[in-house]
């Protein structure tokens, strides 16, 4: 499929988060984007503003509109925010313009306010699955309330005509929970950013790396429910194996001060973006991510067409994309004892790591951006063309709406 098979569509996208904030959901939607407007469709995005006072505005050859609401900082995730705006100012801007089709990225005060306003229009309607945030509530002090994020979510999912999501494990395992109208479509990689050819000798003699020394990579928010825990007993493991290995981890969050005065003999780069970031993914040589919670995991394909030799747990994008002993080295989910040893196998057979390496970016070339777009392209064309359901009146307004218009 392509661009000729599907007429051009006006698409209104609402999302929490959005380059440049790093992170997957970020990364994914920055590239959906970019890729639905080179296939002639017109996007309508929505999104909270870090500026005071940001104004909206058309660019992109008048393809591309933004808009901007009100954000307050998530608690302890102050790098995002939740956007604000209320059904009613949303529902005026789409009688004006009325859209094809609503897109919700994100569960979130804005997401909740589209999938009102949409219902009452009658516009169709479509969301994606993005982030476990019932997974992530037990690693935040609040776990007891998982049951009830995890009905808010279904509700609002399933108040849409296709709920998207990366892999058919996820699809499974949302539809035992009772989510609807489910529809899968991958997740690309940026092939010219995302490759070996980005690995940098500067970077690695940064890291006091003279020769062959094995380089461990973390790439992620430093965060309780990224099991960072397990990453350092493995790295740990991986440098009684190999000594003169080191120790990288990028990006930023709550666990980092404490992750530094306990380790200062890793190194911490911080935040990276773009091409500095691909050079941090490609001078390293092993990838190890433990994190169970995510709902894909874009860091494991971005590895992998990094030709890094990966170590993960046998789901999400490790699970779908990764053939164990082929293409990487998988563990079973939650199997802390498996996961440390394929990490250190990792670090006493290099000659495997190096097979692992070379088949792993043939593994993700085959991962570009197009088919993906060429999926969501369907998922939206058959959203538009299907019949209304009825209107389930009156939607409820959660608690976390504002009572008044704030955009």
């Amino acid at each position: 499929m392509g661009q000729a098979d599907f007429p051009p569509m006006r698409i209104a996208v609402l999302t929490e988060t959005y380059p440049p904030e790093v992170n997957g959901v970020a990364r994914t939607m920055g590239q959906v984007v970019e890729g639905l407007l080179a296939r002639g469709h017109k996007v309508e995005l929505t999104r909270p503003s870090r500026l005071a006072g940001r104004r909206d505005g058309v660019c992109a050859g008048e393809r591309l509109t933004e808009h901007f609401v009100r954000g307050i900082p998530i608690p302890r995730y102050a790098e995002l925010q939740m956007g604000f705006a209320s059904p009613a100012s949303l529902a005026r801007r789409w009688r004006a313009a009325r859209p094809d089709v609503v897109h919700v990225v994100t569960e979130g005060p804005l997401g909740w306010a589209a999938v009102i306003a949409a219902r009452r229009l009658g516009i169709p309607l479509s969301s994606g699955f993005h982030t476990n945030f019932h997974a992530y509530s037990r690693h935040y002090g609040i776990g007891l309330f998982a049951g009830l994020v995890g009905r808010a979510l279904r509700t609002l999912h399933n108040l849409c005509d296709a709920t998207i999501v990366p892999t058919d494990e996820m699809r499974q395992a949302l539809a035992a929970r009772g989510f609807e109208r489910l529809a899968v479509v991958g997740r690309g990689i940026d092939l010219g950013l995302f490759n070996p050819g980005r690995r940098s000798a500067a970077l690695r003699a940064h890291w006091r790396c003279c020769g062959d020394e094995p380089v461990v990579l973390h790439v992620g928010r430093l965060a309780p429910e990224k099991n960072l825990r397990l990453f350092v007993e493995a790295a740990l493991a991986v440098r009684q194996a190999r000594p003169d290995a080191r120790v990288v981890l990028v990006g930023d969050g709550p666990d980092a001060a404490a992750l530094h005065a306990a380790h200062p003999e890793f190194i911490f780069a911080g935040t990276r973006r773009g091409a500095d970031l691909a050079a941090h993914y490609a001078s390293a040589d092993l990838f190890l991510f433990p994190s169970v919670t995510e709902t894909f995991g874009n860091v494991t394909t971005e590895a992998l067409a990094s030709g890094l030799a990966v170590a993960a747990y046998d789901y999400a994008a490790a699970h779908q994309h990764i053939a164990d002993g082929d293409s990487g080295l998988l563990a079973p989910l939650g199997d802390e004892e498996a996961f440390v040893a394929a990490a250190r196998t990792l670090a006493l057979a290099p000659q495997t790591s190096a097979r692992l390496r070379r088949n792993a970016v043939i593994v993700a070339g085959r991962l570009g951006w197009p088919k993906v777009i060429d999926e969501l392209e369907r998922v939206l064309a058959g959203v538009i063309a299907q019949p209304r359901r009825g209107f389930v009146a009156p939607v409820p307004e959660p608690d976390i709406l504002p009572k008044r218009e704030t955009a």
